[in-house]
């Protein structure tokens, strides 16, 4: 790959950090009441439309660096715990659909990736969760475990809801990626 296609490829990755930051600006909501901490947000969107164009390495790219930079901004209240966890839950939505997505590039291969990164990304974090949360809110592991089933069912249906637009709109957006 040259160093004008290279230069693109980089262009168009930071395009989608950018549009994955504006979307956390923009949309950000509980889904339970009862944990109203656990927002959706649609900044993965830009991050597996990525993902799938690129692969997952770059996937996992964007998704550290939308992590920092949405954390030292438009998420700055969670501090290094929120950009921590947003690279672990992100990372493993990513990397689990890119993995697949990749071998096959077919629509099958799209929903059996996205579908297992939904899935990967709820089991990781009910790990994550346990571990990391204890560690920086300074509270002990048996404060957090009346929490997972919200943990577990937020991270079904945010990575579930950003995994079905993604699906739906990837095709069309790929053309203008791939120029």
């Amino acid at each position: 790959m040259n160093t004008q296609t290279q230069s693109i490829k980089l262009a168009k990755m930071s395009m989608l950090v950018a549009i994955s930051i504006i979307l956390a600006f923009l949309i950000h909501f509980p889904i339970f009441p009862a944990a109203a901490f656990l927002e959706y947000d649609p900044a993965d969107i830009p991050i597996l439309i990525g993902n799938f164009a690129f692969g997952p390495i770059a996937g996992l790219l964007i998704t550290v660096a939308t992590s920092v930079l949405q954390g030292l901004t438009v998420s700055s209240a969670s501090g290094p715990y929120g950009i921590i966890m947003h690279i672990i839950a992100t990372g493993t939505l990513v990397l689990v659909s890119g993995l697949i997505y990749r071998k096959l590039k077919t629509k099958k291969a799209a929903i059996i990736g996205l579908t297992a990164g939904t899935l990967a990304m709820a089991v990781v974090m009910t790990g994550a969760n346990l571990v990391v949360t204890p560690y920086f809110m300074g509270l002990p592991v048996k404060a957090v475990v009346p929490l997972l089933p919200y943990i577990i069912a937020f991270n079904i249906v945010k990575a579930g809801i950003n995994s079905l637009v993604t699906f739906l709109l990837y095709k069309r957006i790929s053309i203008f990626l791939h120029k």
